[in-house]
């Protein structure tokens, strides 16, 4: 079972133990639970269930891991040409990680896997 998600205006695919990197969340410590509401798309093995935009009453529920984790270092360079002028600065953006516990949508049959 999967969910499509929407949160800070980007598309998230999660499903039950995935981990997920969100934008920097100030209200948030570690060990706290995070309830996401916009569910676009959900599919639970045989069926899926679209919203229109979003799925009414569907939610997903991630615990907080690491509340402030810093992503990859962006390096910035600016040269003037045969002027002898260079400006070198760098950016970290923060994140939250994020492990998804559970999904919940209203009406839609889970279709387990057969193992073999």
């Amino acid at each position: 079972m999967f969910a499509v998600i929407e949160d800070g205006n980007r598309q998230h695919r999660v499903q039950k133990g995935s981990f997920l990197s969100v934008d920097y969340r100030d209200d948030v410590q570690a060990g706290a639970t995070i309830t996401f509401d916009k569910v676009l798309l959900a599919n639970g093995g045989g069926a899926s269930v679209i919203g229109t935009p979003v799925i009414t009453g569907a939610t997903v529920t991630g615990e907080v891991l690491i509340a402030e984790e810093k992503g990859p270092k962006l390096e910035i360079q600016k040269i003037r040409r045969r002027k002898n002028s260079r400006r070198h600065t760098g950016h970290r953006q923060k994140h939250t990680r994020i492990r998804i516990t559970d999904i919940t949508i209203p009406g839609l049959q889970v279709v387990e896997a057969a193992a073999g």
